[in-house]
């Protein structure tokens, strides 16, 4: 665990935490240097000899100040690694988490929840509260076992045999201890993702009478999961410490007698014994500390390793040479295959060019790999073949930061931050000025959000944006779009689900975009498809069945023009009412 804990505090810290081990051992060896001085003054005071006992007195005095010091010392070092563990381990888990390819997420919410917060804690505890009674329950026993060498060879001997039986025990014990702690970490975080999905799918789950746990079988069974693995590792718990106690007591048992058979032998004083029996007590209790702490210990090290696994999970590669656009608001796909999982293509030599400020709408059943192209574009994952360009330039040969900078998204599922209605825009691109930010807002129609609001753009929108509306959400995605004023702007399913006024807005505000952007669009609303420049047309396996202009594809009469009449003849629907 000391390498785990250096390694997550990293060079410029290890230092730091050597001298607190250091400083920890120093305070373990006085401790069992200060009991051990028990037997030459226990001796010296049997004997007579009183200017022998206040010597080694002294000697005692000056080990309890020494250790004092000690003890002092290594606690307020120890307070000070555990701090750096903590802010260290946030700082460089949030920095690795924004290099990590968005797919890495999935289904990894709870998990990594968990480690960030009961994970880090737990390593920056123990730093503080469990190696320093570990480093001194083998500090200070190893003292006493030198100390009693010079007193008694056999006591000494005794208590050399006796450590490593006390350790092997301890390691059983903190393996049984241990055994449940990966089921139990999986456990709660499982339970974790099932609750964070429980409290975001309330209107649904409502919806159809889902108002209980009960009504959501995925969380029952996931929180009566997690509850027969507590059961078990506590069981385990207990019979870890149980074997554990066992250990010591027949260790210290064993101990006392052999004390007692050189007292009768006549090899050691009633004054020797009771020395002896005190510095066995102490030799005893760090080292039964040390057993109690291993369940502990181990269950931190599960931490640091999940920890480290986040660490070493390799970020999607970037070059050391970026290159230089060559085509600003470009966009190609040039024979590209994906797929989420291996044998499962989504998409299969894909090939489609999207030219500087055109407008391509692409078009086609569910699981035709609409929205993965847009995730290929923003390289939220790498292809399987194939090479996407953005700019003219492979995406891999683009750092995050360069390609992000010539990407707007507006997705479908939009997020808002529980802060301002302003502030939430100005995420699009936070030097930009209030002039900027107001004319965003006023393109994409949320200038007429904040007027009814009750405290304007001062007012806060909520986690996730709760306080607006869906189409309100759509409006505010636009604007920061608008307001980051990139070469090329990625819209998935913009339009689908809104109302509309809202629908009228957004259609508005992709019209402002398209007079400086290059405008990639899912999109199934026939206002929407039939503006575009080129219409992509996908088939089930991820395959481009026809592409060309709306009056091209009409004309041909496939896949898109039996989509158009579709769309058509349901948009003449009505309701009545049936007659009486």
């Amino acid at each position: 665990m000391i390498r785990q804990l250096r390694r997550v505090l990293g060079p410029e810290h290890q230092g730091q935490y050597t001298r607190f081990l250091v400083w920890a051992t120093i305070y373990g060896v006085l401790q069992g240097l200060a009991v051990s001085l028990l037997v030459p003054i226990a001796r010296n005071l049997a004997d007579g000899d009183w200017s022998g006992a206040w010597r080694w007195i002294g000697v005692l005095a000056v080990a309890v100040v020494c250790c004092g010091i000690a003890h002092y010392i290594q606690a307020m070092r120890a307070f000070g690694v555990a701090l750096v563990v903590l802010r260290t381990m946030h700082l460089n888990i949030g920095d690795h988490l924004v290099t990590l390819p968005i797919g890495w997420f999935a289904g990894k919410t709870g998990s990594v929840a968990q480690i960030a917060s009961k994970g880090t804690m737990a390593a920056g505890g123990a730093a503080a509260h469990l190696m320093t009674p570990v480093v001194i329950g083998i500090a200070a026993p190893a003292s006493v076992t030198v100390s009693m060498f010079f007193f008694d060879w056999r006591i000494g001997l005794a208590l050399l045999i006796a450590a490593p039986l006390i350790a092997l025990a301890a390691r059983a014990a903190a393996g049984l201890i241990a055994r449940s702690e990966h089921a139990a970490h999986e456990a709660a975080a499982e339970s974790s993702e099932r609750v964070i999905e429980f409290a975001r799918c309330q209107p649904v789950l409502r919806a159809f009478g889902r108002t209980s746990d009960a009504g959501y079988p995925p969380l029952t069974e996931a929180i009566t999961t997690q509850q027969k693995v507590a059961r078990r590792t506590m069981i385990e718990s207990v019979l870890g410490l149980a074997l554990n106690g066992v250990a010591i007591q027949l260790v210290f048992t064993a101990l006392v007698v052999l004390a007692a058979a050189l007292a009768l032998g006549g090899d050691l004083t009633g004054i020797d014994l009771l020395a002896l029996l005190g510095v066995a007590t102490r030799f005893v209790q760090p080292v039964s500390e040390i057993g109690e702490f291993g369940g502990a210990l181990r269950q931190i090290r599960g931490e640091l390793t999940r920890i480290q696994n986040i660490m070493d999970t390799q970020p999607l590669p970037e070059p050391t040479r970026p290159a230089t656009v060559t085509a600003p608001g470009q966009v190609e796909l040039d024979h590209v295959g994906f797929g989420y999982e291996p044998g499962t293509p989504v998409l299969d030599d894909l090939t489609f060019t999207a030219p500087p400020h055109t407008m391509t709408a692409l078009v086609g059943p569910s699981g035709s790999g609409k929205t993965t192209i847009t995730r290929l574009i923003a390289r939220f994952y790498d292809v399987d073949a194939g090479t996407v360009r953005v700019g003219g330039i492979d995406v891999r040969d683009q750092t995050t930061e360069d390609l992000m900078a010539q990407l707007a998204l507006v997705f479908q599922d939009v997020y808002l931050f529980d802060d301002t209605l302003r502030e939430n825009i100005r995420l699009g691109r936070p030097d930009a000025s209030e002039t900027e930010i107001d004319e965003a807002a006023r393109l994409a129609g949320v200038t007429e959000i904040a007027d009814r609001l009750p405290n304007g753009w001062d007012t806060r929108v909520g986690e996730a944006g709760a306080a607006l509306s869906g189409g309100e959400r759509q409006r505010v995605s636009v604007a920061r779009a608008i307001l980051k004023r990139t070469p090329i702007v990625l819209l998935d399913e913009a339009t689908a689900a809104l109302d509309p006024e809202n629908e009228r807005f957004v259609q508005r505000s992709l019209e402002t975009l398209r007079e400086h952007a290059t405008l990639v669009v899912i999109a199934h609303k026939l206002s929407t498809v039939v503006n575009a420049d080129q219409i992509i047309v996908l088939d089930e396996h991820g395959r481009i069945a026809e592409h060309g202009t709306h009056d091209d594809l009409l004309a041909r009469g496939g896949r898109y023009a039996a989509f158009w009449l579709e769309r058509s003849s349901t948009r003449g629907w009505r309701l009545e009412a049936a007659p009486s």
